[in-house]
């Protein structure tokens, strides 16, 4: 499961530095594969948000710092 985890982690960082390029100079990662629209765009996108999926429901257990109260 610790794999799963760093994956799903890596893929949420990759969204999160999306998200701040096109916020601060509206170019999106997805142009590097060819835009919104093409194949390998989507599935990256879809990827992500599975993996901020499975990190929203399974952080807490996997999460030392929230973990400890």
């Amino acid at each position: 499961m610790k794999s799963l985890h760093m994956l799903t982690f890596l893929l949420l960082v990759i969204g999160g530095l999306n998200w701040l390029l096109v916020g601060l100079f509206a170019w999106d990662i997805g142009m590097l594969f060819g835009g919104q629209g093409v194949l390998v765009s989507r599935i990256i996108y879809v990827l992500v948000g599975l993996s901020a999926l499975y990190e929203l429901f399974t952080h807490k257990g996997a999460c030392k710092a929230c973990a400890v109260q």
